[in-house]
């Protein structure tokens, strides 16, 4: 645990590093997704000026930018566009994933779904994937295109996945990392492989980025689902014990269940057995985490996925952006936002 320890007692900048490394590069971004969100219909133009004045952290967008730049790309608006696409193929399976969470609260703001309704928020979701293929199709590469539909394709199956799996607290490891990903990493690793394809590098550099791209997505997910039971840390936007309430089984639950005794178990099973789940249920889980060290066991977890997002890099030059990527591999574990 020595360098989990290390990690997040260090200030880690690196996310806003990354951030300055590409900004002139974000503002056309933003721009850039606002265009493609225009519409002459008046609810697709409020859901979406809403959506788009929640904010986030653009981290997929920054990841296709910081890449693209990283490989030497230069001239012309490819990473504009494709950090633009990627971060609404991101935006788009959280309206779908608030509608089958019936998620209320997300950033801190209301979601769509709790503001107008679920059938508005598919639907939007769906637009903002139309206006994805049209910038895929747009861009002309069929190794992006094949590679960025076949991403969607695999969030969605990682979507069903979870679903299928929804309060069986006996669920495998194994299980759990097929599920995230399919959810979360494919989508890491493609925004990370556009930056190289579009740079015309090597096969090996862009396999190399696709597998640190993978891996961080792995780390961040990791982190994200630990961080909903970590009572310790205050967070911006984010509701500590969301999953728990939507009953939904990740990480901490699963390292808590192979730790419980047979009674303890019994307990568990009957919790996330129910439809709804109290504060005081919650409660008790937290008190079973905080005694069986769940909360460390995780970042172990996730400090080997950190190793291999960052040993990727070897086979790049040294420089600052080289050095920016690498530092961010660790920005999941200290975040608190």
């Amino acid at each position: 645990m020595g360098t989990v320890v290390q990690l997040k007692n260090q200030i880690n900048d690196s996310y806003f590093q990354l951030k300055d490394s590409v900004d002139d590069k974000l503002i056309l971004t933003e721009e850039k997704i606002k265009s493609k969100l225009t519409s002459e219909i008046r609810l697709v133009q409020e859901m979406t000026n809403y959506h788009i004045e929640t904010g986030g952290k653009r981290l997929r967008a920054l990841l296709t930018l910081g890449t693209a730049k990283l490989c030497g790309y230069s001239k012309g608006s490819r990473d504009v566009n494709l950090a633009a696409c990627v971060e609404l193929i991101h935006s788009a399976t959280l309206m779908h994933d608030d509608v089958i969470d019936e998620g209320v609260v997300r950033r801190g703001k209301k979601t769509l779904n709790k503001i107008w309704n679920n059938q508005s928020s598919v639907l939007i979701g769906d637009y903002l994937l139309s206006r994805c293929f049209e910038m895929m199709v747009d861009d002309g590469n069929i190794e992006v295109l094949k590679l960025l539909s076949s991403t969607s394709s695999k969030i969605a199956q990682g979507e069903v996945m979870q679903l299928q799996h929804k309060g069986e607290v006996d669920m495998l490891e194994e299980t759990y990392l097929k599920i995230i990903s399919a959810k979360t990493a494919e989508l890491f690793a493609a925004a990370t492989k556009v930056g190289a394809i579009i740079s015309n590098v090597d096969s090996k550099e862009k396999d190399a980025l696709e597998f640190y791209g993978r891996n961080l997505g792995l780390t961040f997910q990791i982190a994200d689902d630990t961080l909903d039971y970590n009572s310790e840390l205050k967070l911006f936007g984010k509701k500590i014990g969301q999953d728990f309430f939507e009953g939904k089984i990740t990480l901490p639950i699963i390292l808590l269940f192979q730790e419980l005794d047979s009674l303890e178990k019994e307990i568990l099973i009957e919790i996330f057995a129910k439809k709804i789940r109290l504060k005081d249920e919650f409660d008790k889980v937290i008190s079973l985490i905080k005694k069986y060290k769940i909360i460390d066991q995780c970042y172990q977890k996730a400090q080997h996925y950190i190793n291999l997002a960052s040993n990727s890099l070897t086979v790049f030059k040294d420089s600052k952006q080289k050095e920016i990527l690498k530092n961010l591999t660790s920005f999941s574990l200290t975040r608190n936002f």
